[in-house]
């Protein structure tokens, strides 16, 4: 079986159940954040079955049960500390096993240790490092979309700091979780002219600084494995702001930029199972690594997987003759869909089926009433800079021009298209742009996204029309000479930068100019013998071996793109690395469709209170019951011999604690509290340019503080769940 990381996610967190149960009931109290976590890799009978009794939200109400002990596997978040120490005041339960989810600041770690009575109550801490949401067996996202406004948008330049940092620590726990020590390498744009330019130099160097850490601290990271060392590599947006734009055509990309998919704790899609029939039933179906039939066609180009769908519903037939119906046309969707219908004994399948041939139906409906084919055949044209035939495209204005005409392309389409061409064309004056937009009947304010996309380095708008364009370093550009004309797949010759960039870092060619390392390897051949199968021991390469590592030997390759990932982009990765004989991890911050990459644009011309962005929401508190001390018993009678309380001797309810003012624009949990003179942090947080940052702070300041020689001594037992 090959690496999934929703599988390594799960066993992290399965084995530290076991390793604190060990045969002992136990009861398991989580917070709606790590429940969160928990739910999309657990199932919630592989938890009770290792011992737990129950599974409890710390901010729900709660009967004591002072005769059991308690694993708390929490998010370490300022109210949340604020419910475990409600519960240690409690004496809720007999003794408390601390497992978060993540690293905790500073203050919060000394919170803790200060309340009274803690060493009686906690048996153990431990930080898990599983703060990230697996997707897929190879897709990773942080379920933040509001990353993308935080890292471009001009009013959140306070922000970006700890935002970054915090990033930083997520993909640390990716890596920490699939026990990888990888390279570190990052996008540098060779042009930096716009603000955001520096983004991927500072996340790079965040990231080896948390690994570096961690490394520091635990001897035994990384666990020993006989795979070649790994990579990380950290891009953004800036690096490809076409890709989100055109329509692609292969099934998973398709189905979620066309249909109404929703992308929620779960990815799922509404239909009606078992349509014309009386068992026809209203249902959202989730798409996701437990569906085969989705796994084995998500990345097809659709044709294709049209045609796979009905080729194993008719080899069904075939092993099922009492099914068939010989009068049956098994070559048309809407007939096998009927067909489907009838065949109660294979409910799940038939669901399945039902569902994927609903969304391939859908999906082809549109393309074909929207004129996609007319479309796309313009945009890959706007996107590779090459017509089908790959040679300098001629009228492309005029191109443009007819499908803005045309009744049938929607208003979100046409605004894609203007988008595309101003692109193409290297920018236009902004009197063009209006212009455009008129023509296609479209809001002059949808111009802000032309402004908004010269914030990830795009060039939309100039000044004049004498403007000289000037030279610009297109990351692999297609040469005419080498492509292949399809004509069967003509409408998807563009691909993502990310998939070239992929494929020249498995072959060990990846260039250091636009790509360099944090840490420069000592051996400046590593990577080439790693891509040729090679030993560095032996220092020569074993060409025999060379694409033939078994599945746990092979080479791992987690990017990280800041600002959102497409789905054509996710396909790159399970295409290069299979490919090249690799694993390739793709994480991000959140899944982009153009519907929501267009959106996002928007927005970074709003003012940041229209944005409702969490970091300006109020603080969440610790819930005012969890604070509530039980009611003194009842008088006694006159005549019992014990009096009862005297008026106002009864304790009243604790008071809430004051709310916290760390949210997730604070500072970093390796961070010194602030105001502390020992800090170490730059003080003064970046300005637009975000080149005022600073990055020769030294790796392990964050984890010191004033505490002096004995509070050191004690983090230096503590840290990372160190038994007391």
């Amino acid at each position: 079986m090959g690496l999934s990381v929703i599988q390594e996610q799960r066993d992290a967190i399965i084995q530290e159940i076991k390793n604190i149960t060990q045969g002992d009931w136990k009861c398991l109290i989580v917070d709606s954040t790590s429940k969160r976590i928990i739910d999309n890799a657990v199932k919630e009978d592989d938890i009770l079955n290792n011992n737990i009794a129950t599974i409890e939200r710390i901010e729900d109400r709660r009967e004591p049960n002072p005769e059991m002990d308690a694993v708390y596997l929490l998010s370490p978040e300022p109210h949340i500390v604020d419910c475990l120490l409600a519960d240690f005041e409690q004496r809720r339960y007999r003794s408390a096993y601390l497992v978060w989810t993540s690293l905790i600041k500073a203050e919060l770690r000394r919170k803790i240790d200060d309340f009274p009575g803690v060493r009686q109550m906690r048996a153990t801490t431990k930080t898990l490092f599983v703060d990230f949401f697996p997707r897929e067996s190879h897709l990773i996202t942080f379920r933040d979309p509001w990353s993308f406004p935080i890292l471009y948008h001009r009013e959140c330049d306070s922000l970006v700091a700890a935002h970054l940092k915090g990033l930083a620590q997520k993909i640390a726990s990716i890596c920490i979780t699939l026990g990888e020590y990888p390279k570190v390498r990052y996008y540098k744009p060779r042009e930096p002219t716009w603000d955001a330019a520096v983004l991927c130099t500072h996340l790079a160097n965040f990231v080896q600084q948390e690994l570096d850490l961690y490394a520091q601290w635990n001897s035994n990271f990384p666990p020993p494995s006989n795979r070649p060392q790994a990579t990380l590599l950290i891009t953004d947006r800036a690096m490809d702001i076409v890709a989100p734009l055109v329509h692609e055509f292969t099934y998973q990309a398709m189905a979620h930029d066309l249909l109404p998919i929703k992308d929620g704790d779960k990815v799922t899609y509404h239909t009606t199972i078992n349509q014309g029939t009386p068992e026809a039933e209203e249902k959202d179906m989730e798409l996701s690594d437990k569906d085969k039939i989705w796994v084995d066609n998500r990345h097809r180009h659709m044709k294709d997987t049209i045609d796979k769908l009905m080729g194993d519903f008719r080899k069904f037939l075939e092993q099922n003759p009492h099914f068939a119906n010989e009068n049956a046309d098994t070559t048309n969707l809407n007939t096998i869909r009927d067909m489907l219908a009838g065949l109660p004994q294979f409910q799940e399948m038939k669901e399945a089926y039902s569902l994927h041939l609903t969304i391939a139906q859908e999906c082809m409906n549109i393309f074909q009433h929207q004129k996609l084919p007319d479309m796309a055949s313009v945009e890959q044209t706007l996107a590779t800079g090459l017509d089908e035939d790959y040679k300098k495209p001629k009228d492309v204005l005029d191109s443009v021009v007819r499908l803005l005409d045309d009744e049938a392309i929607k208003p979100a389409d046409r605004l894609r298209l203007i988008i595309l061409f101003v692109l193409y064309r290297d920018g236009v004056i902004l009197e063009d742009i209006k212009r455009l937009l008129a023509h296609a009947a479209l809001p002059q304010q949808d111009a802000d996204v032309f402004a908004s996309l010269q914030t990830l380095g795009g060039r939309t708008i100039r000044q004049t029309v004498k403007d000289v364009k000037q030279p610009r370093n297109v990351l692999f550009p297609k040469d005419p000479k080498t492509a292949q004309v399809n004509e069967e797949y003509s409408l998807s010759r563009f691909d993502p930068v990310l998939k070239p960039v992929l494929d020249a870092l498995a072959r060990g060619v990846l260039d250091q100019g636009d790509f360099p390392y944090v840490k420069p390897p000592i051996d400046p051949n590593e990577d080439m013998l790693i891509a040729q199968g090679g030993s560095l021991r032996a220092g020569r390469p074993n060409w025999a071996a060379a694409g033939r590592r078994p599945p746990e030997n092979r080479q791992r390759i987690i990017v990280f793109m800041a600002g959102g990932a497409t789905y054509s982009e996710s396909r790159s990765c399970y295409e290069v690395g299979a490919e090249r004989g690799r694993d390739i991890i793709l994480a991000t911050s959140h899944m982009l469709t153009p519907q929501l990459y267009v959106r996002q644009l928007g927005d970074l011309c709003r003012g940041r209170r229209q944005l409702d962005l969490p970091v300006d929401r109020p603080k969440p508190r610790a819930p005012a019951h969890l604070f509530e001390r039980p009611k003194p018993p009842p008088p006694q009678p006159a005549a019992a011999a014990v009096p009862g309380p005297g008026p106002g001797r009864a304790p009243g309810p604790m008071k809430p604690p004051p709310p916290q003012q760390h949210g997730r624009g604070g500072p970093s949990p390796h961070a010194a509290p602030p105001g502390s003179s020992s800090a170490g942090r730059p003080p003064a947080p970046p300005t637009h340019a975000m080149g005022n940052m600073s990055l020769n702070s030294s790796p392990g300041h964050g984890h010191h503080d004033e505490g002096g020689k004995l509070h050191k001594e004690k983090k230096r037992r503590n840290f990372l769940g160190m038994k007391k």
